[in-house]
């Protein structure tokens, strides 16, 4: 199960991964903006969604906390490719379920290969194809 964490706004950095609208994506770019006389630091935040890989931009008052999601990072072996799904099992727990294989994935992930796969807020998305082993 995954969860998350809140953060100051203004600890986000590029690379990091926060919640936007309920979808988690991966920070691209962060701007900070200077106070003005009796203001407070904005920061102005553009992220892409991991599943999606649609652009987002907020913009929110620095001292604000954010949510950042929790990603559990987790092997599985390849049991059978049907189409752009891939039926796999968990290395550690032996749960099989299917997963879709990603564009840049498609002929990567073969039978037996292993994957690795992200879990982020309850989805389960293929991040990395690791061959047989």
């Amino acid at each position: 199960m995954s969860d998350t964490k809140m953060v100051g706004a203004n600890q986000i950095q590029k690379g990091s991964f926060i919640l936007m609208g309920g979808v988690a994506c991966k920070v691209v770019d962060t701007e900070i903006s200077k106070p003005g006389k009796h203001g407070h630091t904005k920061v102005r935040i553009s992220a892409v969604g991991l599943v999606d890989d649609k652009k987002r931009i907020e913009v929110m008052p620095g001292h604000d906390n954010v949510e950042v999601p929790i990603i559990e990072k987790r092997n599985a072996q390849v049991l059978s490719v049907q189409g752009d799904m891939a039926n796999v099992m968990d290395a550690e727990t032996y749960e099989t379920f299917d997963l879709k294989v990603p564009e840049e994935f498609k002929g990567q992930v073969t039978e037996g290969s292993y994957v690795l796969y992200w879990v982020i807020l309850n989805e389960r998305v293929i991040k990395q194809v690791k061959g047989a082993e």
